[in-house]
């Protein structure tokens, strides 16, 4: 399926108490792989750093329900520079398009000190994108979102079962690297996010397997959670 000629993923997600977990994880878990960049059977870190526009269009398109969307956001995993990711999660309904480009640690530090002249010129169309929305939209590092991701993979339909743990955003600074970051929970630390997604199909099977009985199907954003997770902790 496509969109504007951006091909779409599916993508659901549910709320899930740890039997639930338990369950559909020993389940999902016999029928698929780890990811393979798991370090351990609970998966691996990931820590983003979402950005904002002056207005927060981010922040509330989410909230208000706006059709067509898009967040941007720089990703590390387990704390290491060794992969610097720019995504943008694009929106439309109930699909998704993720788009992808890497970034060097010296292009990361010079955004985070406001010098946006490093990723100007660039050959990745997405990262010229990106330089615009800083440079002339104004959009600034807003919130980190730090999680343990636990997923299982499945090639046919590019399919993903996930279970993202312990949820905190980092309250003291935007820096992804700062090694005095304070994480503030926010959510339940037994609580589980599932997100099940693929393109055009998903075997029965897998479906049957990663469907929880008990969970409705939820409008879950990471970046929301933890930006009012902050503006609690400032109060503003």
């Amino acid at each position: 399926m496509e969109f504007r000629g951006r091909p779409l993923r599916h993508e659901y997600k549910y709320y899930l108490h740890p039997h639930e977990y338990l369950s559909i994880r020993q389940r999902v878990s016999a029928l698929l792989p780890l990811d393979p960049y798991s370090q351990s059977p609970e998966g691996y870190g990931i820590r983003s750093l979402y950005f904002d526009s002056p207005v927060d269009y981010a922040l509330y398109d989410k909230v208000n329900g706006v059709f067509s969307r898009e967040k941007f956001r720089i990703r590390i995993y387990n704390g290491s520079d060794h992969t610097i990711k720019l995504e943008r999660k694009s929106k439309f309904g109930d699909y998704v398009h993720k788009e992808s480009a890497p970034l060097t640690r010296a292009q990361y530090d010079a955004i985070l000190q406001g010098d946006y002249s490093a990723v100007d010129g660039s050959t990745s169309s997405l990262i010229r994108e990106f330089y615009l929305a800083l440079a002339h939209k104004g959009y600034r590092p807003i919130t980190i979102v730090d999680y343990l991701r636990e997923a299982y993979v499945y090639d046919h339909g590019d399919v993903r079962i996930t279970f993202d743990k312990r949820l905190v955003a980092g309250v003291n600074s935007i820096d992804l690297f700062y090694p005095g970051l304070i994480l503030k929970e926010t959510l339940d630390p037994a609580q589980t996010i599932l997100e099940m997604k693929y393109n055009n199909f998903l075997a029965e099977d897998i479906r049957f397997a990663a469907s929880p009985t008990l969970s409705n199907r939820s409008t879950i954003s990471k970046y929301v959670i933890c930006r009012e997770a902050n503006m609690l902790h400032f109060k503003r």
